[in-house]
């Protein structure tokens, strides 16, 4: 079953130092933390704040080639977590037939804003996710589990990248 999700924030770990996606539950009872490159993390964050750059980025590309292409995207689903990464597939849309095409999450996450389309977390991958926290808090991640778990409404509200 799939979790519609929203992105809730975009981050700075304090512990490694690299970005964090953090997408939040619709009914605001789920929180995922998606690490991110840098590179990643710049074009969600490009888009958050709609700072137009002079020339399409990768992500502006792909949505203009949906839109020449007529096709739609759907939805956005993270899917899976394995071995600590996580995987993504991107639903488009075209002449009513649906193509599921495999993706990072951070290039699924950047094209969903681009296209103002529903982003869904797998159950899996949130039940997965909270157990890998859980076993994590009998290693050295006790400083990022207390951070993450005091998140505020302010914290998650802002875009340092």
């Amino acid at each position: 079953m799939e979790v519609e999700m929203k992105i809730r924030g975009l981050m700075m770990d304090p512990v490694t130092n690299n970005p964090i996606v953090v997408l939040k539950d619709v009914n605001g009872t789920a929180i995922l933390p998606i690490w991110v490159g840098i590179y990643e993390a710049n074009a969600i964050a490009l888009e958050i704040e709609k700072v137009a750059t002079p020339r399409p980025m990768t992500h502006d590309l792909i949505r203009n080639l949906l839109f020449g292409l007529e096709t739609g995207v759907k939805k956005v689903v993270v899917s899976e977590l394995k071995d600590d990464t996580f995987y993504a597939v991107i639903w488009l849309e075209r002449n009513g037939q649906a193509i599921s095409v495999d993706s990072r999450p951070s290039d699924a996450l950047a094209i969903a804003l681009r296209l103002d389309c529903p982003i869904y977390v797998e159950e899996a991958v949130l039940k997965t996710s909270k157990d890998a926290t859980a076993m994590a808090e009998a290693g050295n991640n006790q400083e990022l589990k207390k951070w993450l778990e005091n998140l505020s409404d302010e914290d998650l509200g802002r875009y340092k990248m």
